[in-house]
């Protein structure tokens, strides 16, 4: 069995975002060489994160009220986590929409269902943060 580790890093200019990153772990796929295998991409910072979903702008405005909705960004006093930084907020948010995926390598391609796509998403920007692809297979 083969093993292919890539790392990508993100700066965001804005705190929250969501970036289609697809395109980055294709290429790594196809860097690899593994043809049949599993792909693990996850983010490694704690207020960010790494999701499946559709690519519909319309849907990432959903994300974003609903997520404001459950874990507000402000006031930064209702978190006992604030202090030297306050982003209370963008721990549960990365709580919430979850820390890696995996997506099952058929015939050198991400084995996606229709409409699936992969997701960095970005809670407490402005800064550089890494995530890691790690493939394995044959």
């Amino acid at each position: 069995m083969k093993s292919f580790r890539k790392e990508l890093t993100f700066r965001t200019p804005t705190r929250r975002a969501l970036l289609n990153i697809t395109p980055q772990v294709e290429s790594a796929l196809a860097e690899s060489g593994i043809r049949e295998g599993l792909c693990l991409v996850n983010a490694m910072h704690i207020t960010a994160s790494v999701f499946i979903n559709d690519d519909e702008s319309g849907l990432h405005e959903d994300f974003e009220k609903w997520l404001e909705k459950l874990a507000p960004e402000k006031p930064h006093s209702q978190y006992l986590h604030n202090g030297s930084e306050d982003n209370a907020d963008a721990h549960l948010k990365r709580t919430l929409m979850g820390r890696e995926v995996v997506v099952a390598i058929t015939a050198g391609r991400l084995d996606f269902g229709p409409w699936e796509r992969i997701f960095y998403g970005e809670f407490d920007g402005r800064r550089a943060k890494r995530v890691l692809i790690k493939i394995l297979g044959e």
